[in-house]
């Protein structure tokens, strides 16, 4: 994504560096901010400080975090300087998840929803940010047939933990039947924007 909005703009800031804990996403990232001088740092786990210097960035961006460590965003930052995410909202497919999880989903009140964007608010705002903008997102997703969920679950794999076709074959049979009887699965995608910014 960070490639795709650099193509479109003027051109790579001075300093332009980029974070990701999942290997496979970090070699993608490489491959596709090489030409823009980028740096790519692995890190560990979504809970990693930051390895960079205080006030390094004008500007400090996300798209669908598991995590958001909002000290190192406000050290990382400098003054005047904004952070800017896209997040996935609580919960989405969460009718898909429930349809597949059955009894093991979680249910409302057995966990406080870490993706609930009051939670994010909250982050920025004990980190010293001012929240400048925040929009919510819910929209309608139509699954057609079984192939086009097995497809999603094996790409978004946190909607189904664990997920095989095996595992889940007579989950999948009720589903194709449902879908078959009453016409598309339908299931409700969560997002919201942040803005925050580091007061000068």
């Amino acid at each position: 994504m960070l490639a795709a909005a650099l193509a479109m703009g003027p051109g790579a800031p001075p300093t332009l560096a980029a974070t990701e804990s999942w290997p496979p996403n970090a070699a993608v990232a490489r491959r596709h901010l090489a030409p823009y001088g980028a740096q790519v740092v692995e890190l560990p786990d979504a809970h990693s400080d930051l390895p960079f210097a205080d006030a390094t960035f004008d500007l400090v961006s996300s798209r669908h975090p598991l995590y958001v460590p909002w000290a190192e965003v406000a050290r990382v930052l400098k003054p005047g300087g904004h952070y800017l995410s896209q997040d996935v909202g609580h919960p989405s497919v969460g009718e898909l998840s429930e349809f597949m999880l059955g009894a093991a989903y979680p249910r409302k009140g057995q966990d406080e929803p870490t993706r609930d964007p009051k939670w994010s608010v909250r982050g920025a705002e004990q980190a010293g940010l001012t929240v400048t903008g925040l929009r919510e997102f819910r929209g309608r997703m139509e699954f057609s047939d079984v192939a086009a969920v097995v497809v999603f679950l094996r790409k978004v794999i946190w909607i189904v933990p664990g997920f095989t076709v095996a595992a889940y074959r007579d989950r999948l049979r009720a589903l194709h039947e449902q879908i078959e009887r009453d016409g598309p699965f339908r299931a409700t995608s969560v997002r919201f924007l942040i803005e925050a910014s580091k007061p000068v």
